[in-house]
């Protein structure tokens, strides 16, 4: 039989929500393996007291990396000790130092090929930023250790032949920020990455990809602004010859609408809450962040960090682990057609 696929997983921000989440995972892993070997980076003294706290007893292993496929059912645990004791629901940034080394581990274990996928938890940003970490995120902080010039994050949901799966052009921006970072040049590389990841990594060939205008109903003509006809259209003729199936810009409001976004494999949005509101109101709790255009496969869950859900016992052990399911079962599916 094939050599089952290693995939690692952050437990994330220690004070949310991710080491319970962990826990229902590990949990399920128990009754129900998934096809993978599954190692979850955290401090296992937290990881172990919030399974007890909701009434849970994984039984995590001690990571060994020269172990190969462990038995079927066992979740390791990679040892990411915190700095200071966590209260659940209360950030502290003291530990913020343990979550950037988590996530530093996490990469270049990845990197170096020791793990075929990674699945991350939520991190808290704001309390990385109050550390005096320039951190916007999981994707800007992969490409920077990679040193990969140019990532695209990408949001799946829903189930079926066609997944509604929608790429963003730019990222964590303020808005006012956005119309001046749609350059000729970032749509050209978003959307060659996109394109070459769908191909190589989804397994689509010659994927459909729409992209949505900036300005409302596509700029009409360029009397509701200039950005779909001096860049966005361009840049869309510039992609058909350079070989891809490309239509647009199309209206956001328009897009979106399950008939339409049927007809393709992507839709590329220019920002954050022009292509993340319908994914979510489509998926959430389903949903998956794919960051295409690394040297490895990336998932993650949809949703933060949940300090509410995670600072009382009955609200944690309600918590939903249904995105990080489907993030993980993503990543496994994935790494399975990853290139070599």
């Amino acid at each position: 039989m094939p050599e089952l696929p290693s995939i690692a997983i952050t437990s994330g921000e220690p004070a949310g929500i991710g080491p319970e989440l962990c826990a229902m995972l590990a949990q399920h892993h128990a009754r129900e393996p998934y096809a993978a070997r599954l190692v979850v980076l955290g401090d296992r003294h937290v990881l172990e007291t919030r399974a007890r706290r909701i009434g849970i007893t994984p039984g995590y292993l001690d990571f060994t990396p020269s172990s190969g496929t462990r038995a079927p059912g066992g979740v390791e645990v990679w040892q990411q000790p915190v700095a200071v004791p966590v209260t659940p629901g209360s950030l502290d940034a003291a530990n913020a130092a343990s979550v950037i080394a988590m996530l530093g581990h996490a990469c270049d274990a990845c990197a170096t090929g020791a793990f075929d996928a990674l699945v991350t938890a939520p991190v808290q940003k704001s309390v990385l930023l109050d550390a005096g970490y320039d951190f916007s995120g999981h994707t800007e902080f992969f490409a920077g250790r990679t040193h990969t010039p140019r990532v695209v994050m990408l949001l799946v949901g829903g189930a079926g032949e066609r997944p509604l799966r929608v790429a963003l052009a730019t990222t964590h921006l303020a808005l006012r920020d956005v119309p001046g970072a749609i350059t000729r040049a970032l749509l050209d590389e978003t959307i060659d990455i996109l394109g070459k990841d769908l191909e190589r990594r989804f397994g689509l060939a010659d994927p459909r990809i729409a992209v949505c205008g900036l300005n409302p109903h596509a700029g009409e003509g360029g009397h509701m602004g200039r950005e779909e006809v001096e860049t966005i259209t361009p840049a869309i003729i510039a992609a058909r010859e350079r070989g891809w199936n490309v239509d647009g810009p199309v209206p956001a409001d328009t897009i979106f609408v399950p008939m339409h976004a049927a007809h393709y494999d992507a839709i590329l949005a220019m920002y954050h809450d022009q292509g993340l509101p319908p994914l979510k109101a489509a998926s959430f709790g389903q949903g998956v962040n794919v960051t295409l255009g690394l040297p490895f496969v990336r998932t993650s869950v949809d949703h933060g960090t949940a300090l509410d859900l995670a600072a009382l016992p009955e609200r944690a052990r309600a918590a939903d682990m249904g995105s990080l399911d489907s993030a993980l079962r993503l990543a496994i599916d994935l790494a399975h057609r990853k290139p070599r």
